[in-house]
């Protein structure tokens, strides 16, 4: 029997340890805590983030990354993560991938701009535009939505991103706390892993491919 629980141990060690890995390095799953990416993402959705692609490619407009709080955009208090033993386990099952982030001072927008790009609104039918070039948001905008009630104009600092929710009426974003820092971007998110009826990708249907670069 000893020979058992010791085998056991080995084999759930091991497997901690390969789920660590992954997360540190490979993928991490998040959970989404607010409405500001609806419908690309729902409150309680679970989505996969890629941390590889960061080591391998470059930050793209278009993608919908996950990045630290720059700078107290989610005020003076994240959200609090629980305390005592169970607050204990939950952040030991986070770390090791066997729960998802619930996403505690991180935050996760669609990138409008990157190092370089002049991000405006809006052009004369209200759409923003990206290096003079209007971007047709409607395969991932929030229904009935504006691209934006505020107008604009902001160039992006080279390693800097300007960022946007899905839904604009509900999101704190570049618009009001400006760009920050392409390095503290986590991964880029590339499926809803859950609930599975909303299993599927997240992308930008191509509406950045006629941006021109700056």
């Amino acid at each position: 029997m000893s020979a058992f629980f010791k085998e056991t141990a080995i084999v759930v060690a091991l497997s901690l340890l390969i789920a660590t890995v992954v997360r540190i390095f490979l993928v991490q799953a998040f959970l989404i805590p607010s409405g500001s990416m609806e419908d690309t993402l729902l409150v309680g959705d679970r989505v996969l983030v890629s941390k590889i692609s960061l080591q391998f490619g470059e930050i793209h407009r278009g993608d919908v990354v996950v990045f630290e709080d720059p700078d107290r955009w989610l005020g003076d208090q994240a959200p609090d993560g629980g305390s005592g033993l169970g607050g204990a386990i939950k952040d030991v099952f986070e770390f090791v991938g066997v729960l998802p982030d619930d996403s505690e001072e991180h935050l996760i927008k669609r990138v409008i701009g990157v190092g370089g790009d002049t991000v405006r609104c809006c052009d004369d039918q209200g759409r923003i535009q990206v290096n003079g070039h209007s971007i047709e948001e409607s395969g991932y905008l929030y229904p009935g939505d504006s691209p934006s009630l505020n107008e604009f104009e902001r160039t992006v600092p080279e390693g800097e991103l300007f960022v946007m929710g899905d839904h604009r009426s509900n999101s704190g974003d570049s618009r009001i706390h400006g760009t920050f820092s392409a390095d503290l971007v986590v991964g880029r998110a590339f499926s809803v892993a859950w609930p599975i009826a909303r299993w599927g990708g997240v992308s930008s249907d191509g509406a950045f491919d006629g941006v021109p670069e700056p």
